[in-house]
C-alpha cells in the first residue's frame, strides 16, 4: 500500500506550535489534535510513545476522523480512535465522586473501585492525579460540605446534622466539627453566634489593613483602600459573631501583622487560625513553604502538592485565602513570570515582591 503523500505547500511540522507537544509527548494536547506520519501511513495522539518520527514526514489533522479521511490508519500503540487516557481517568474519577456524593457515608476504597469497576490502586492514583486528594480526602471533604449545608438548613439542630451529614455517631461528628468550621457547630448553626472575634483597623504602607482574630489565632488580614469595606467582609464572615474592635491590648498585634506588610519575609510570630478544605489547606501549607523572594506558578504549586492537573483549583484557593502575606499567595505567578491576579491588587501583590527583593528574603 502506497503511503499517503505529504501535500507540497504545507511546511515542515516543526513550524507549527503543535510540533513541541508532539515532541514532548504531551497527554494534555490529547484530543486536540492528532498527527500522521507520511512514511508509515499512520496518525497519533501527541502523548504516542512510538519512536519519534522526522517532522519532514509529519501533518496535523484536527481529529482521527481527518486523519482517515487523507488515508492514514489508527496507530496501534496510542490508539488515537479511542478515548484517551486522561479523558478515561477524568471519567473515572468522576464517576468515583458521583458514588462518594450519593452515598450515605463514605464508602470504603475497596467497595468504591469495585463500584467503578477499576483497583484500588488505580483509583487511588487517578484521584490524586486529577484532584490532588485521596478518595478518603474527597469523601472527608464531602462530609464537611453536608455538615456545612445541613447546619445551614432553618431550624436544624446539631442532632439532626449529625445524621443528615451521614455521620453514624455523635462522637465521630464531634472529632472532626470544630476543625473543619473553626467554631463549635452550634456557634456554626447560629450563624457564628457567640464566637468572640476580636478585630482593629489601620493603615500601613498598602493602604487600610485589617486584622482579626478568634481564640485559636489571627483569622483574617485584609487589605484594601476603604476600610468600611473590610470591616462589612468580616462581618459577612460572621454574620451573628460577637465582633469587638479597639479592645486593649489587640494592638500588639495589629502592629505585629503591619511589620510583616513591611517586611514581608520576617514571617510572622503569631498563631493562625487557618479555616478551609482540606485541598485548600494543602495549597496554603505549599505556599507558606515558599521562601521569601522566591517565586512559583500556580502550576509549580499544583505539582508540590501532587496535582499537576489541579492548576485552576490551586488559583481558586490562592484567590480565597484571607490570611494576606502571612500565607504568601503574592508569591504565585504566570508560568512567563508575569504578575497574575492578587485578590487585594496587583500593585500590592508588585510591592511586596519588590520589599522581599530589596529585603534579601528573611531577615535576620
Amino acid at each position: 500500500m502506497t503511503a499517503p503523500a505529504r501535500a507540497a505547500d504545507q511546511p515542515p511540522a516543526d513550524r507549527d506550535p503543535r510540533w513541541d507537544a508532539v515532541a514532548a509527548r504531551d497527554a494534555a494536547a490529547d484530543g486536540a489534535f492528532v498527527y500522521s506520519v507520511r512514511t508509515t501511513g499512520v496518525y497519533c495522539r501527541p502523548s504516542c510513545p512510538s519512536r519519534r518520527a522526522n517532522p519532514q514526514n509529519v501533518a496535523f489533522h484536527v481529529d482521527g476522523a481527518a486523519a482517515e479521511a487523507a488515508g492514514f490508519r489508527p496507530c496501534r500503540r496510542c490508539r488515537p480512535d479511542d478515548v484517551s487516557p486522561t479523558a478515561a481517568r477524568a471519567a473515572l474519577v468522576a464517576r468515583a465522586c458521583r458514588v462518594i456524593e450519593a452515598a450515605e457515608e463514605p464508602p470504603a476504597l475497596d467497595r468504591l473501585a469495585r463500584a467503578c469497576g477499576t483497583s484500588a490502586a488505580r483509583l487511588v492514583s487517578a484521584f490524586k492525579a486529577e484532584t490532588g486528594l485521596t478518595p478518603k480526602a474527597y469523601a472527608q471533604g464531602e462530609r464537611v460540605r453536608r455538615m456545612r449545608r445541613e447546619l445551614s438548613r432553618p431550624q436544624a439542630s446539631v442532632a439532626s446534622a449529625i445524621y443528615g451529614a451521614g455521620f453514624s455517631s455523635s462522637g465521630r461528628f464531634y472529632a472532626v466539627a470544630d476543625d473543619a468550621l473553626g467554631m463549635p457547630p452550634s456557634a456554626y448553626r447560629a450563624g457564628g453566634e457567640g464566637a468572640a472575634i476580636r478585630f482593629a483597623v489601620a493603615q500601613c504602607s498598602l493602604g487600610a489593613l485589617l486584622v482579626a482574630a478568634s481564640a485559636r489565632g489571627v483569622c483574617a488580614i485584609l487589605l484594601g483602600d476603604d476600610p468600611d469595606a473590610l470591616v462589612r467582609d468580616l462581618q459577612d464572615r460572621f454574620p451573628k459573631a460577637e465582633l469587638t474592635g479597639g479592645e486593649a491590648g489587640f494592638e500588639r498585634v495589629v502592629a505585629e501583622v503591619a511589620g510583616l506588610v513591611e517586611r514581608p519575609g520576617r514571617g510572622l510570630d503569631l498563631p493562625l487560625d487557618i479555616r478551609g478544605t482540606a485541598f485548600q489547606r494543602r495549597v496554603w501549607e505549599a505556599l507558606r513553604k515558599l521562601p521569601a523572594g522566591a517565586t512559583a506558578s500556580y502550576a509549580d504549586v499544583a505539582a508540590a502538592i501532587g496535582a499537576p492537573k489541579a492548576v485552576r483549583a490551586v488559583a481558586q484557593a490562592c484567590g480565597a485565602n484571607a490570611l494576606a502575606v502571612a500565607i504568601p499567595c503574592h508569591r504565585v505567578v504566570r508560568t512567563d513570570g508575569s504578575l497574575s491576579g492578587y485578590r487585594w491588587g496587583v500593585e500590592r501583590k508588585r510591592a511586596l515582591l519588590a520589599r522581599e527583593a530589596e529585603q534579601g528574603g528573611a531577615s535576620d
